[in-house]
Formats: C-alpha cells, structure tokens, sequence
C-alpha cells in the first residue's frame, strides 16, 4: 500500500511543542534531556541487573527486563526529536517522520501494555497454581507471550498508520503538541 502526502502545499508539520518562549527552551531542553537520560540509564540497569544475576532468570524476570527495553524504545521515539525542537527554529516534523513516529509510539506503547497483562497473568498462575507455575509459565510460553505481545502491537499500529496515510491534511499544518500522536 502507497503511503501518499495528502498535504496541499508542504510535506511538513509544525510542532508547536511546550513552549515558545525563547527564555524556557534551554532550561526545558536541559530538564527533559536529564529526564530522558535517567530513564534510559535506569532501564539499562535492570536490564544488567537481571541478566547478571541467574537467579532473575524466572518469567516475572524476564518480563520485567523486556518491559525496561520496550520503555527505554518508546521514550527513544518521542525525546530526540523533541530535543530537537526546544533548540531548533524550524520546529518541523516530515510528513513520512511524523507516520514513523506514530507507528512506533502506538506499537512501543501497546507492547508495554500487553507485557504488562503478562505480568499479571504470570503473577495469577503464580498465586492461583503454585504447583503448576514451572509448567505453565515455562520459557517457551513466555516468549510466545513476548512475541504475541509484539506482533499485535505493530499490527495494530501499521493498521492504524495506513488508515492516518489516508487522511487529507489540507486546512493546517500546525500541531500544537511535541509530538506526532494525534
């Protein structure tokens, strides 16, 4: 399926973003840019922290640090380029980066979701069947349940990105937010 630019005189957004006041762009660009390096810091060490340990080795484990590498791709998605932004004059996102932005927001954000359920479900055998846990939450299942949670959540997203390549963007070409997501 062709992605076609419905736009009638630009291939570009404009991001309006948090602010346009010149004073608060350095500071805001100096708050998120420590924001985004703390999380990316923190999901890297759990990440370290349940590989290292083979007693982490278990489902819960192992959801947890493909939770941490699923947040550190959806903040990765949002952040550089509203970095960007708060320093740049221009403010513009391509037709084709804001669809690749919202593709991988939606399917980073609905995978967490779904890992998330599988936490709870992990959880729920693990409380409901104790007895049964080690042959019910096994290694395979759980990746089945990982790669599930992945498939639906781009499948999803690349539905809902073909439908949003369709749509005409002829009156404006201003979005007043950060990011692509609407």
């Amino acid at each position: 399926m062709e992605i076609r630019n419905h736009t009638s005189s630009t291939a570009d957004f404009i991001l309006l973003g948090l602010s346009s006041n010149p004073q608060l762009q350095k500071p805001l660009f100096a708050i998120f840019l420590i924001m985004y390096l703390v999380t990316v810091v923190g999901n890297v060490l759990i990440i370290l922290a349940i590989r290292s340990d083979s007693r982490l080795h278990t489902p819960m484990y192992f959801f947890l640090s493909n939770l941490s590498f699923m947040d550190i791709c959806f903040t990765t998605v949002i952040v550089p380029k509203m970095l960007v932004n708060l320093l740049s004059e221009t403010k513009s996102i391509s037709y084709l980066g804001c669809l690749v932005q919202m593709y991988f927001f939606m399917a980073f954000g609905n995978t967490d979701s779904y890992l998330l359920a599988s936490m709870a479900i992990d959880r729920l055998v693990a409380i409901c069947n104790p007895f049964r846990y080690d042959t019910v939450m096994n290694p395979r299942r759980c990746l089945h349940m990982l790669l599930g949670s992945c498939a639906i959540s781009h499948l999803h997203a690349m539905l809902r990105v073909l439908l949003m390549s369709r749509l005409s963007f002829c009156a404006s070409h201003i979005i007043k937010h950060f990011f692509c997501d609407t």
